[in-house]
């Protein structure tokens, strides 16, 4: 399982793992799918995702590379199953106005649960779009009500929560107070682009009154880059 033990809040524990590059892009201009990061450390974010409750996307990491979010290794697949839990950790998409495809890979490849979590702006009629797909949950009025969605998942029984992107929900995130620690991949690539996403997309905060401020756990070379894991400290 993961370093720390799940927060008394009510809630996931939330782990952010991210790929960039040496100058702190996700993707490129394109925003399509870019692979940082090699083997080892691919490895690596299986073996988290296998150490999970749940693992969650964003609807424009959906859109832009149409992920299955399955655990990959067989054996892992197998240790989960030894463990009572099924193959897979349950899938989450953060998609307010309920734009998951239905043909969508994450709603079809792997046994376990999907949760497609909406705002009410997705209308009442996203339950029965997405039935015997997925369990929809409404949390919010305009956008996804992230700490409510947090308290919904605690009452599923999802104690660990793994959060692979994108930018703008990783952002949201860091801003409600919902992260507890951040793992980044730094690849030995420049990609460059002043509109080329980051791992915190958004609006961004403006000052130091309002920055998210880490403890470095551990640092180590994989692959040809530098794994970062750092544990969310307080702001300022």
């Amino acid at each position: 399982m993961g370093s720390s033990d799940p927060p008394g809040s009510g809630r996931p524990l939330v782990t952010v793992n991210m790929a960039m590059s040496a100058d702190g892009k996700i993707s490129s201009v394109e925003r399509r799918q870019v692979r940082i990061s090699g083997a080892a450390d691919r490895e690596r974010v299986d073996r988290l995702k296998a150490e999970s409750d749940a693992v969650m996307v964003g609807i424009g990491t959906l859109f832009a590379d149409n992920p299955s979010l399955t655990v990959k290794s067989e054996e892992l697949r197998r240790d989960r199953v030894r463990a009572g839990k099924p193959e897979n950790p349950a899938r989450i998409i953060i998609d307010s106005r309920g734009r998951t495809p239905v043909s969508a890979d994450i709603l079809h490849k792997g046994a376990g649960e999907r949760i497609i979590a909406v705002s009410e702006r997705a209308g009442t009629d996203a339950p029965e779009r997405y039935q015997g797909l997925a369990m929809v949950i409404v949390a919010g009025d305009e956008e996804v009500d992230l700490p409510m969605l947090m308290e919904r998942l605690s009452a599923l029984g999802i104690r660990r929560l793994m959060v692979e992107g994108g930018g703008s929900l990783v952002a949201s995130l860091f801003a409600c107070g919902l992260v507890d620690e951040f793992y980044t991949f730094v690849g030995n690539m420049v990609i460059g682009g002043r509109d080329a996403p980051t791992p915190a997309d958004g609006p961004g905060f403006p000052n130091d009154n309002t920055f998210v401020n880490l403890s470095l756990m551990d640092v180590g070379e994989l692959d040809e880059g530098v794994l970062l894991r750092w544990r969310v400290r307080s702001r300022q």
